[in-house]
């Protein structure tokens, strides 16, 4: 059932002249990100880093074509730049292993294609009418592309963190803990909350439309799971005993020897990762990241809890018992700050659990937004009262499929990609994802906080 929003959103108030700036300046700002993750030496740009990932030259290139489709031939009219390489750099076409056989553009033509249909991009968003159709109503078109290529950087980042060799990419540390001694969970009520979104302008159209959705009162974490408590399930055995694991998540496990969350390894002094070119003991009060949907589940067996579903993780991240209405962050309607969440690549790692004590959610949970993606056991289905737009492979074709909801966004997340509403899937295997995951319980009868 669709409901009326209760969000109040701040991107509508903006008038077009501003609507334009804010639009120019995320366009800008992913851009800069691409061209930072692509500013190593061609033959790391055009080398296949895993075959899980694209050569980060085909995904470069590949952010320019989504680009000149939408933005200078669709909402622009304009003729096309290079409607010679459409197919080839057509995600559906060609598998990510399969990339580097194609005919790619090499580093030097591609950073020149994508310098030239970013200028007509800019002509166009100076000119078009925000309003009147719907694909350029609140400067959808340009947010759905900014969205698009900050996504590609994500996986960009994902890619670097396959590479092998010395760094490459810098950042400092994340904040430490700054909330002292938190309770384990938190009890969410039960009852009805809205879910999804009917007013967020840049909301894709897996997130649409607002409805109604009740939950039973449950706990959920107050933080994601620590690498520290994490480490305690494997050196208790739990990579080695099936009765924690889903017979798909053990078979899996066994056939890949998989025994620790990707890229860490067992030292004489205990557990070490490496992360980015970084050799590094693992930091226990960080969120565990770069585990797949199965280690998750597995997990929060052995802890004697579970996985929340979507609606669980929504209604903690977004319901304000004090208002009964929905918010687009925890912390509120407005945008995120370096204070309120760990995005964007600032730092290339999670922060301390505790770190970001102005972006709890009024129900008391911590990191939401940000830091890692989580692990939720829902699939991937549509709303109701789902339509596709602007085209059905964005979301459409991928219901039903054998996906895993996750939720939050990861330090490699751009604050453009990410909201309360905003919703990630991938295949239960995935590992090289900034993923980790919180567990969750149902309420006993008479529980409450």
């Amino acid at each position: 059932m669709s409901v009326e929003s209760t969000e109040t959103n701040p991107l509508r108030a903006l008038s077009p002249q501003d609507l334009r700036a804010h639009a120019a300046e995320a366009l800008t700002r992913a851009r800069e990100r691409s061209v930072a993750l692509t500013d190593v030496d061609d033959e790391d740009l055009v080398r296949q880093h895993s075959k899980l990932m694209s050569p980060l030259v085909w995904d470069l290139a590949h952010i320019g074509s989504q680009e000149e489709l939408w933005l200078v031939r669709d909402v622009g009219g304009r003729e096309a730049l290079r409607p010679d390489i459409d197919d080839i750099y057509d995600a559906f076409q060609h598998a990510r292993a399969d990339r580097p056989e194609l005919p790619l553009l090499g580093p030097e033509e591609a950073r020149k294609y994508v310098r030239e249909v970013r200028e007509k991009s800019f002509d166009i968003l100076e000119k078009v009418p925000l309003q009147g159709r719907r694909l350029t109503e609140d400067a959808f078109a340009f947010g759905m592309i900014t969205q698009h290529e900050q996504q590609h950087d994500e996986t960009m980042l994902a890619t670097h963190q396959l590479r092998k060799g010395d760094p490459v990419l810098h950042a400092p540390a994340p904040p430490p803990s700054r909330s002292g001694r938190l309770p384990a969970e938190v009890f969410v009520p039960g009852g009805a909350f809205t879910m999804g979104t009917s007013a967020e302008p840049w909301a894709l159209d897996n997130e649409r439309p607002a409805h109604e959705v009740a939950v039973e009162a449950f706990f959920i974490d107050t933080t994601p799971v620590t690498c520290g408590a994490y480490a305690e399930f494997l050196d208790s055995g739990g990579y080695e005993d099936p009765k924690w694991w889903s017979e798909r998540g053990w078979a899996y496990r066994s056939e890949h020897g998989i025994h620790a969350p990707r890229f860490w390894s067992r030292e004489q002094d205990g557990w070490w990762r490496t992360r980015f070119g970084v050799h590094e003991k693992v930091p226990a009060a960080e969120p565990v990241v770069h585990v797949s949907f199965h280690e998750a589940e597995a997990y929060a067996a052995w802890a004697g809890r579970r996985l929340p579903t979507e609606p669980e993780w929504e209604k903690a991240a977004r319901f304000d018992p004090a208002t009964g209405r929905s918010r687009r962050f925890p912390w509120g309607d407005e945008g995120p700050t370096p204070e309120h969440a760990n995005l964007g690549q600032r730092h290339l790692r999670p922060a301390e659990v505790g770190a970001y004590p102005a972006g709890v959610s009024p129900l008391g949970v911590h990191q939401l937004i940000g830091d890692v993606w989580e692990w939720t056991s829902s699939g991937f289905e549509a709303y109701p009262g789902f339509a596709a737009f602007p085209y059905k492979e964005y979301s459409e074709v991928f219901f039903g499929g054998d996906y895993r909801i996750l939720r939050g966004g990861s330090f490699g997340t751009d604050a453009a990609a990410i909201r309360g509403t905003f919703r990630n899937w991938d295949h239960p295997i995935r590992r090289q994802i900034f993923s980790g995951f919180r567990c969750a319980r149902d309420a006993r009868p008479g529980e409450v906080a």
